[in-house]
């Protein structure tokens, strides 16, 4: 009996303690498992289901960070929205990992009613009147302790054991000693960032508890979570993945929808466009502007703006960030005054560059010139400047748009675009201003074509543009010419003089040439070819071609004819512009001058038929002498001249039949196949390799042909 009882009092003595010592701890603990799982397994079983049947460990899932929390569920199509642990809970439950932590209480040797009945004497009652709470109640002291006194470490651990080993459903850890740890915590911007883990691990805690966050502290450890390193991290602690699992928490606490401040979310916002994390950036702020009706700082949608325009990939997406800023109540008419919406507008310019949008691009520079406020210098030159990109997109954007113009014939736009680009601080290529000069030229704008070539000298001169080539004063000056603008034409030659220093090339003289011509004045244009000579320029087909012109505009035939044998002289070939310029010479009704056509249309058919025969090298239109339309009609009305010559008696009609007619019957009938005798009796020569007149392939020689459709018969080109 003796023995029992003091088995009994070592056992009482043992429960006692137990108690003391915390054997309710059990209960919590199968608590907090009933949160993670409620068909939790054992430890043993969820090792060897991740080993059989898991493609991550235990392990893996619980390194990841919120983020990778986040894209993980969702590619398992598992809801992505909760705190840190609800997402890891929902993976670690899809993989089959999840740990059942079984404690099962001890069984006493002796039930307590042996006990009682063991150690029952009379008059003396046994009672515990130790407190439950007792180690509970320390702890959570400690933990207030610690937080007072800024020890946030130390205060975390000890909230951490106190919630693992002793909080119940009945006895939860007050909100109080949450609250005095994530003071601590937060104190000192989060202490340099180092307590963001605990600081985010206990707002989640108060979420599951069903706490109400303070908004002050909320804001405060999701702003001083976000640093300046990589990740938005501070040396290495902290960043977005913190960030965005305080935000969960606090959105998922009671009141927390509305906790979070503009500034807190718009940080946030920033921080994952500058992490190069451009969608989540846009989720966020479609939240802010749409669900939340906040009005963020102009900052945030150009810090996102800026990072979706740096891919080409995103390029669209800054198009919605525009969107969203106007949903928010600003204006791009207006925003250009401040440096965050000109960067803004310039992040939209690179956008509708890549995305060859030229109108988007031109609009947005639009807008920013409306804005008031940006002198002394223009909002469209702010934003066209704000970066190497963005002065590099509103280049290219202007560019192709004033190509496209040309493109369509529209002078009147194109010479708008020109115009700005200088405005807007951006330096046109000389490929754009010859392109501008030649469309209005093209179109007969002779004052404007010489208004854009003296601003273009202008900018040459001072060392902000290329000087103009010799080839667009030649196009300026045929221009007026084509408009009967003899003052400019005399004032674009002085300020060709000024500019290159030379009196001009081949064309040149052959406009100059043109306008003797029209005249009439062969002498001067016998001139002109002197000068040519002696400037070391050879004149080429049109050169000649334009004085048989003024020959013809005189009916100077024995002129004509001569000029024709001495450009054979200088081994240049006539074509059939030069034939029928010469042929139109002789029509005076003289009979001389119809011996001088019946000459010069024998050597036409003698060239057209070598022709036929050999080829010609280089282009028909400025080699070719086959005879077209209008030299048969000239041969028709140079033998109608004939047959008025011989019935006013100046020559016998069989004589003129027989000898004089012969050429041009010849030159009229002539078709475009040989006989084969005809053709065995030519030899043709082997050319000798020679380049090809550039001059005639020219654009500007092109420009200057067209620009005559009207009088080309007479090749006064």
């Amino acid at each position: 009996v003796i023995m029992r009882l003091v088995t009994a009092c070592m056992l009482i003595s043992s429960t006692t303690s137990l108690l003391a010592n915390g054997f309710q701890a059990t209960t919590p603990l199968s608590v907090r498992t009933s949160r993670v799982s409620t068909s939790s397994q054992s430890v043993a079983a969820a090792i060897d289901t991740a080993t059989a049947s898991s493609s991550m460990t235990y392990d893996e899932v619980n390194n990841l960070a919120f983020r990778a929390l986040q894209s993980q569920c969702k590619e398992l199509g598992l809801s992505a929205v909760g705190t840190t642990a609800a997402l890891r809970g929902r993976l670690l439950e899809h993989f089959g990992l999840l740990k059942e932590v079984s404690l099962q209480k001890e069984t006493l040797a002796v039930t307590p009613e042996e006990i009682e009945e063991l150690c029952a004497t009379d008059g003396i009652t046994f009672c515990d009147e130790s407190d439950p709470d007792f180690d509970f109640k320390t702890l959570l002291s400690e933990v207030m302790q610690k937080s007072s006194v800024g020890h946030w470490k130390s205060a975390t651990r000890k909230l951490k054991k106190l919630n693992k080993q002793y909080s119940t459903s009945d006895r939860p850890v007050p909100r109080e000693a949450y609250l005095a740890v994530l003071e601590a915590c937060a104190a000192n911007r989060l202490n340099g960032a180092r307590a963001s883990e605990p600081a985010r691990k206990i707002l989640e805690d108060m979420t599951e508890s069903d706490y109400e966050i303070p908004i002050d502290l909320a804001n405060s450890c999701v702003l001083n979570s976000l640093g300046e390193g990589p990740g938005a991290t501070h040396d290495q602690c902290g960043g977005i993945d913190a960030a965005l699992a305080m935000v969960a928490a606090v959105e998922s606490s009671p009141n927390g929808e509305t906790s979070l401040t503009d500034a807190t979310y718009g940080r946030l916002v920033s921080a994952l466009a500058q992490d190069g994390a451009v969608e989540e950036a846009i989720l966020v702020l479609r939240s802010m502007v749409v669900d939340k009706l906040f009005t963020p700082p102009l900052s945030t949608f150009a810090d996102v703006a800026k990072a979706a325009a740096k891919s080409d990939d995103h390029a669209e997406d800054v198009l919605q960030v525009l969107t969203y800023a106007k949903a928010a109540g600003y204006e791009l008419d207006n925003i250009a005054a401040v440096e965050a919406g000109r960067d803004l507008l310039a992040s939209g310019v690179i956008a509708a560059e890549k995305m060859d949008n030229l109108a988007l691009g031109l609009r947005l520079l639009t807008a920013a010139a409306k804005a008031e406020g940006c002198a002394p210098d223009n909002g469209d030159a702010l934003v066209a400047s704000s970066s190497g990109a963005a002065q590099r997109a509103s280049t290219l954007i202007h560019k192709r748009a004033i190509q496209q113009a040309c493109k369509d014939n529209g002078w009147k736009l194109a010479v708008k675009l020109l115009e700005l680009m200088p405005r807007r601080g951006l330096t046109p290529a000389t490929s754009v201003w010859r392109s501008v000069v030649s469309t209005c030229c093209k179109n007969e704008k002779s004052r404007k074509a010489t208004a854009i070539l003296i601003d273009w000298i202008t900018l040459a001169n001072e060392d902000k543009a290329d000087k103009p080539p010799i080839n667009v004063f030649n196009t300026v000056v045929n221009t007026c010419e084509v408009c009967g603008e003899e003052d400019l034409t005399v004032k674009v030659l002085d300020l060709m003089r000024e500019t290159l220093g030379t009196e001009g090339n081949l064309i040149t003289f052959n406009i100059a040439l043109k306008r003797l011509a029209k005249t009439g004045n062969v002498l001067a244009c016998e001139g002109i070819l002197i000068g040519m000579l002696n400037e070391g320029i050879e004149p080429n087909v049109v050169s000649y071609t334009t004085v048989i012109g003024a020959c013809a505009k005189t009916k100077n035939a024995p002129m004509a004819s001569m000029w024709l044998q001495r450009m054979r002289s200088r081994n240049v070939t006539p074509n059939y512009h030069t034939y029928n310029t010469a042929l139109a010479a002789c029509l005076d009704g003289k009979i001389e001058s119809t011996f001088i056509a019946s000459k010069i249309a024998d050597e036409l058919v003698e060239d057209a038929t070598k022709e036929l025969a050999c080829g010609i090298q280089g282009l028909a239109k400025y080699k070719s002498t086959l005879p077209d339309t209008y030299t048969r009609f000239l041969g028709r009305e140079l033998m109608k001249q004939l047959r008025e010559s011989w019935r006013n008696g100046d020559i016998d009609m069989t004589l003129a039949k027989t000898t004089t007619r012969v050429p041009l019957l010849k030159m009229v009938d002539f078709g475009k196949e040989l006989a084969p005798e005809v053709l065995s009796e030519i030899q043709c020569e082997v050319p000798e390799d020679e380049e090809t007149e550039s001059n005639d392939q020219d654009y500007e020689f092109s420009l200057l042909a067209e620009l005559h459709k009207d009088d080309h018969r007479t090749a006064m080109v």
